[in-house]
Formats: structure tokens, sequence, C-alpha cells
């Protein structure tokens, strides 16, 4: 059964000046990270997957298919607004080669169980039987969370697994208590909490940092697998000193492009209305990331 391991980054979405996708980065981008990580997570949060069309968004999944060449997977996330754009989305990354797809709720508006049942549900009637389907839960961007029996609902629908985003030790304990030994793959969606997330069980995760340093983000998930407690705990401090710099960006988001930026990778924006790091902001981050000895 097809399980997300090791290390898979939430990939950014590289856009020029005026906040056109931008190709030639994107590529550049994946030929960086295709052989530093386990898989990546495209469309989503970091991608800006949100603020694109559809067809950016086939774009974009196309060219990572093609760059990716099979190497790693690929899950993409499809979420939208609609059932229907979701439903458009998630079968054109089964066509195309992708080795998932991931969706949070539907957003801006608050919907109940049963309407977020049948999202899903559709979803899952759009793609293969064999083709994961993942639920994002993420309720700071959907607007709501997901409970415990409406998840175990979906698993019985269908649902592969869920990412995690909730950033809540807790509810990631409650989904590998009760989720995981029937075999719903349980992926966490952040950096932050790896070492605690692993000794739960945890066999990958999806690291923002991991955009511009999959190095540490690597030596952090072998840690934990190899039950090295000590040295991963310290790894995880590290870590989290690295998202306290992030925020000298104003998010985590913005900051994965001035941290590309700065370690030469690639020079690309995030799409309007974000507002890339000023120069005073990247020359904090500069500063901050040589005294951890990490450039």
């Amino acid at each position: 059964m097809f399980k997300l391991k090791g290390v898979v980054p939430p990939m950014i979405t590289p856009f020029d000046r005026e906040g056109d996708l931008d190709l030639d980065n994107l590529e550049k981008l994946l030929d960086f990270l295709k052989d530093r990580v386990d898989g990546l997570f495209i469309c989503g949060s970091y991608g800006c997957g949100p603020m694109m069309s559809l067809e950016e968004r086939k774009t974009v999944a196309e060219t990572c298919v093609r760059v990716v060449d099979g190497k790693i997977p690929i899950i993409t996330h499809t979420g939208t607004t609609s059932t229907r754009q979701t439903v458009e989305l998630s079968r054109h990354a089964e066509k195309i080669g992708c080795a998932g797809v991931s969706a949070v709720g539907p957003y801006y508006y608050h919907h109940g169980a049963d309407h977020i049942l049948a999202f899903y549900a559709a979803m899952i009637e759009s793609v293969s039987a064999a083709f994961p389907v993942y639920v994002y839960h993420n309720p700071s961007f959907s607007g709501y969370e997901i409970a415990l029996d409406t998840v175990k609902k979906l698993r019985d629908l269908g649902i592969h697994g869920v990412k995690d985003a909730t950033f809540n030790i807790m509810t990631f304990a409650t989904y590998m208590r009760e989720l995981a030994a029937s075999g719903f793959d349980v992926v966490l969606g952040t950096e932050a909490m790896w070492a605690a997330a692993c000794a739960l069980g945890a066999e990958g995760y999806i690291p923002g940092l991991g955009n511009a340093f999959p190095e540490i983000c690597r030596q952090m998930y072998l840690e934990g697998i190899q039950n090295k407690i000590q040295q991963c705990r310290q790894t995880q401090f590290r870590v989290n000193q690295l998202r306290d710099v992030m925020y000298l960006a104003r998010s985590t988001q913005l900051a994965v492009y001035a941290m590309l930026e700065i370690r030469n990778v690639i020079k690309a924006y995030p799409r309007a209305p974000f507002i890339p790091a000023t120069a005073k902001e990247k020359d904090k981050m500069r500063r901050a990331l040589e005294s951890l000895e990490v450039i």
C-alpha cells in the first residue's frame, strides 16, 4: 500500500515580478529538490495553489511530473472552493502520473460534515480505486475543524490518509491511535513537531523548511526513524530556530522565497497580494542563518 515516507516538502511555486508563472525557476527548483527529498507536495498553501487558475495549476503539475520523471512521488493539492473544480484537478493529476492527490476541505464557506463527506466522496469517485486521495486537514485555512468521527467516515469511504496541519500534537496522536492501525496514512504537515510525531509512529512529514534546507530536514528525519533520540531532539531544536528565522520575513511562506535566494538556488517571487521580503528583512535572515551556521 502506498505511503508517504520521509521528507516531502510542500513546494513553493515560483512567479516572476509581474506575477506570472516562472517555469524556468520552477524547473531549477525541481532539479535542486528531486535528489534531496523523498517526495513533493505541490500546489498547496506554500505553493499558492488557491491563488492560481486551474490551467496554471495543471501546468505546474505537468512540469513537476516531467522534470522529476518518476524519481520521487508527487502529491498534488487539488482543493478549491468547489467540488467540480477539485474533481477536474484530481482527474488531471492522475492522468499525468502524479502519485496521489490531497485537498483541504472546501473553504470560504463553513461547511458541515455532510458537505465535507460529499466533497471528498466526489474526489474518490473521480479517480481510480487504487489512486490515493488524502485529506489535508488545515483548520486555519479551511476555517473549521474536521471532527474525528468525520475523518473515520472518510476513511471508510476510501480516503487513503490525512496530512495533519493542525499543529496540535494531541490531534496527531489521536489520528495515530485511532486510524493508523487500519492502514490509514497519517502524515505530519509541519517540521515543527517531527521528533514528537516520530515517537508516535510517524513515517513522513511535509516541511515548509524543506524547500530551502532539505539537508537538515533529512537529517532530522533519519535521526528520528533510526531512534537516535538525543540527536533528533537537538536537530528539532535547531530546525525550530530556523523556523524563528523564517518569521523575519513575516510568514514562513514568504521566507522560503527569500531563503532560496540567499542560498543562490533561485530568485523568484510569491504571487500578489503576498509582498516579497524586503532587502532589510533578507539581510536580517542572512545574518541569522550565518549565526546558525547553515550557510
